[in-house]
């Protein structure tokens, strides 16, 4: 009869391998694309991913530190923007990993791709966290425009279709905010 410490040390270590072994699996998702268009699509989704990650987190920061007269409403406002704006997290991930590509892995690897500034501001003005807010999504929908170009370089349909509805819909969070802080 086996000795039940030495059969439990046993599994321990099978365990163990295959967890190694599962790690060092490479991720091949099969493709039609091409190995270029994978690596060139998937640098693209993952710059912008990183880039909506930060205008998710900026947009978040703002709604909680609103403060003033119109608080309810830019509350509201930037809670509802930051609702749509993290909707699209997953899909630009999943479109990376559907044409063969890798996402980003943590947020230090966000943080060194995006090109959206962070605000660790103490104090920003209602007025200033919409105007920079504008910026910011109006930068993203042409960081939006350049990966559309990307897709239709190779063909990527599927992709390109995505970012229309996005580009709309940062152009949407763009005039709102536009509007919110115009003076006449």
């Amino acid at each position: 009869m086996a000795n039940p410490k030495t059969a439990k040390s046993i599994k321990s270590i099978k365990s163990v391998k295959s967890t190694k072994a599962r790690r060092q699996a490479p991720l091949h998702t099969p493709s039609d694309l091409g190995a270029e268009a994978t690596r060139d699509i998937s640098a693209a989704l993952n710059l912008l991913l990183a880039d909506v990650f930060a205008l998710y987190f900026k947009t978040k920061n703002f709604h909680w530190h609103m403060s003033g007269p119109s608080f309810r409403d830019y509350h509201l406002l930037l809670d509802e923007q930051a609702d749509q704006i993290f909707a699209t997290v997953d899909p630009i991930a999943e479109r990376v990993r559907k044409v063969g590509g890798t996402t980003l892995r943590s947020t230090g690897h966000a943080a060194r791709l995006q090109r959206l500034s962070d605000n660790d501001a103490d104090f920003v003005t209602p007025i200033g966290m919409l105007a920079e807010l504008r910026e910011d999504n109006q930068r993203l929908a042409g960081f939006m425009r350049a990966t559309h170009g990307v897709c239709d370089e190779y063909g990527d349909v599927a992709t390109a279709s995505l970012l229309e509805n996005w580009i709309d819909e940062a152009e949407q969070r763009t005039w709102f905010l536009f509007e919110s802080v115009r003076q006449s």
